[in-house]
């Protein structure tokens, strides 16, 4: 009975173990002295392949970053979204208060919840996304309006504008207030995202 060169079984099939001398096993691991490792199984340098491109694919001539319209819809629905949660979360705190003083139960207690909780979070919900609607349009006109020029000014203006404009119909002192809270927002959310870029700024400047 024939023994093929791998020792304890028999035709391979049984416990196969191999030995040194099988021509199966001298793999090279690296093609020349210093270069990087190569793939024992499928014989390629691993050198040759660039890790450092973007996960995802860009049309031709098109910018491989996001601009403010395609971030708009993710925004908006984003902010609607926190909005229910939030306003639905206030809703059945102060449901659940106010039917403990009313002195509800059962049936007559679960419904009132459920009012108070849709009735908080759907008026959230469209005042965060009439909010990121206005912030988001108004983003998009300075984007364009600059030549598509993308930076801190843009968000300070966009969210600027878009205070002025939702408290537009409530006086000219609220309507300020309104300017100045997104102005306030804005300046937060730059000085914290972009605090690496106005550190290098400021150093090279100063």
């Amino acid at each position: 009975m024939a023994m093929d060169n791998r020792s304890g079984s028999l035709f391979g099939l049984v416990s196969p173990s191999y030995g040194a001398s099988d021509p199966g096993m001298n793999v090279p691991l690296t093609s020349n002295p210093g270069l990087s490792q190569l793939s024992p199984y499928l014989n390629f340098d691993p050198a040759y392949l660039q890790t450092t491109q973007p996960e995802f694919i860009a049309l031709e001539g098109a910018s491989q970053k996001r601009g403010r319209f395609e971030l708009a819809f993710s925004q908006i629905g984003g902010s609607c979204l926190l909005g229910a949660g939030v306003g639905g979360a206030q809703g059945l705190y102060g449901g659940i208060q106010e039917t403990a003083a009313a002195g509800h139960t059962g049936k007559i207690r679960r419904t009132q919840l459920l009012n108070c909780l849709m009735k908080r979070g759907s008026a959230s919900a469209n005042t965060l996304g009439v909010v990121a609607f206005m912030y988001s349009g108004l983003g998009c006109l300075l984007y364009y309006a600059r030549g598509s020029h993308e930076d801190e000014v843009n968000t300070v203006g966009a969210a600027t504008m878009t205070g002025l404009l939702y408290k537009s119909t409530a006086g000219l002192r609220k309507c300020a207030m309104g300017g100045l809270v997104g102005l306030g927002l804005s300046a937060v959310y730059i000085a914290f995202s972009s605090r690496d870029k106005l550190k290098d700024q400021y150093t090279h400047r100063f």
